[in-house]
């Protein structure tokens, strides 16, 4: 009875949506419900496709990649009184839309942006991400500092991107699609599309340190 009633609830909604800003990251009842193997609740990546085992080390890297709705980038601080200290800050991250991975992470941030400014003088960057925002050490029971919750640490160089190239119109495509709210922030903020060059891959997903993991490699792998 409760999942009749919570139906027609939804169907009541859907019809009446057009005056309602519905950002919680699915497009309609079948997103919310998950019939797919991927969907987003909560900016999170819920999926029922295991990551690949730990042996198959650019899989995991690209695996990682693709599922991760965000990350932590770490820049060198230029502000006082932290100047020369590492400076970690969350961002919004999109490789691609969810049946297109391109394994490089693209971001949409503004000038304003307090990592920004430190960017501005040290364009080197690096970004990890984690299995830990997706249902998968919870469902194993693995704590985000066990390695069996695998991460990423991605270093490179921070890019901006020309807005009405192929590949800023891809990452508008990526962020956008997996980010609804995107469009809808302040206008006067500046907001550009960038991208991470990889330079080096270091994953860490099994006991006994972290292995390095070559460009061609990871290009090269299926995130699956």
């Amino acid at each position: 009875m409760f999942a009749v009633l919570l139906l027609l609830c939804l169907s009541a909604t859907v019809r009446d949506s057009s005056s309602l800003n519905l950002n919680f990251g699915a497009n309609n009842v079948i997103d919310i419900f998950a019939v797919s193997d991927n969907y987003i609740a909560n900016n999170t990546i819920l999926t029922d496709v295991d990551p690949p085992p730990h042996n198959q080390a650019a899989r995991m890297a690209r695996y990682i990649t693709h599922t991760s709705n965000w990350g932590a980038m770490a820049t060198v601080a230029v502000r006082e009184p932290i100047v020369g200290f590492p400076f970690a800050n969350i961002f919004s991250l999109s490789d691609g839309p969810m049946d297109q991975s391109s394994g490089i992470p693209y971001m949409y941030i503004s000038p304003w942006e307090v990592s920004a400014h430190d960017l501005r003088q040290n364009n080197q960057t690096s970004i990890t991400m984690s299995l830990a925002q997706g249902n998968y050490c919870s469902k194993m029971n693995y704590d985000p500092e066990d390695p069996r919750c695998a991460h990423i640490i991605l270093t490179g160089t921070f890019v901006k991107l020309t807005r009405e190239s192929e590949e800023g119109q891809f990452a508008k495509k990526s962020l956008f699609s997996r980010h609804p709210i995107m469009p809808e922030w302040p206008e006067d903020h500046g907001w550009f599309f960038a991208k991470l060059d990889i330079k080096n891959i270091l994953v860490l997903d099994f006991f006994g340190g972290a292995i390095t993991v070559p460009l061609e490699e990871y290009f090269n792998a299926e995130p699956k």
